[in-house]
């Protein structure tokens, strides 16, 4: 069983996977309001089925977790998660118009580097202590997941508005099923796999474009 845990509050990760997405749900809502931001239905309806998708995959790990529960500060802990995570994009996508990607990026890392900085003596202590394998995990996530990622995310959000860009990030729960049957064996089962169909048809609709809209601009350019 698969389970988050902050102190003594236990989340399954199917419980946290369907909280957690609302994330990009959110980010659309806040986009709207502070950035001005419009919600064409095609993006709303795409982020409808995709949430759908997210819900699917996150019961379908839940019925697969024995035994799994989740506590309310758990819950509520995810929804923080999520509610900061949808904050921190909308935030973002001002800040892209003053620097680049990359410098966007570094910045948050500094700041989070910054936010660290008490706990940088028990850091000394166990990287001593800690086995090769462990420090160049460390390593990797903070160059791949972290640097890497972010700079193309940052790179992307500059050419999109917040709420299509998050709409996006609906692609994940597919790709983590695909993923995970590809590199640990996990088989996912018929609930698993329409749920990440779901999410990627989902992903599709809110990033299409009305095809009238291509008409017109033909018929204006000719």
């Amino acid at each position: 069983m698969v389970v988050l845990n902050w102190g003594e509050q236990e989340v399954d990760a199917g419980t946290a996977a369907m909280v957690v997405n609302i994330g990009p749900i959110l980010i659309a809502l806040l986009g709207a309001r502070f950035l001005g931001e419009s919600l064409p239905p095609r993006l709303l309806a795409g982020m409808a089925v995709s949430f759908a998708g997210a819900v699917t995959v996150g019961l379908s790990m839940s019925r697969d977790s024995s035994g799994g529960h989740a506590s309310v500060l758990g819950v509520a802990l995810c929804l923080l998660a999520a509610v900061a995570y949808a904050g921190g994009v909308v935030a973002q996508k001002p800040a892209l118009a003053h620097g680049s990607a990359l410098q966007v990026t570094a910045f948050g890392c500094l700041v989070g580097a910054v936010a660290c900085l008490p706990f940088a003596g028990q850091l000394a202590g166990e990287v001593g202590r800690a086995p090769l394998s462990a420090t160049l995990n460390m390593v990797y996530l903070g160059v791949f997941p972290t640097a890497l990622a972010f700079t193309t995310w940052a790179y992307a959000l500059a050419r999109t508005t917040a709420g299509r860009m998050g709409a996006t990030t609906y692609a994940v729960p597919a790709l983590v099923v695909l993923l995970a049957w590809a590199f640990l064996g996990e088989l996912p089962g018929p609930l698993t796999l329409a749920g990440g169909a779901l999410c990627l048809a989902g992903v599709a609709v809110s990033r299409s474009r009305p095809r009238r809209s291509a008409a017109t601009g033909t018929a204006e350019s000719t």
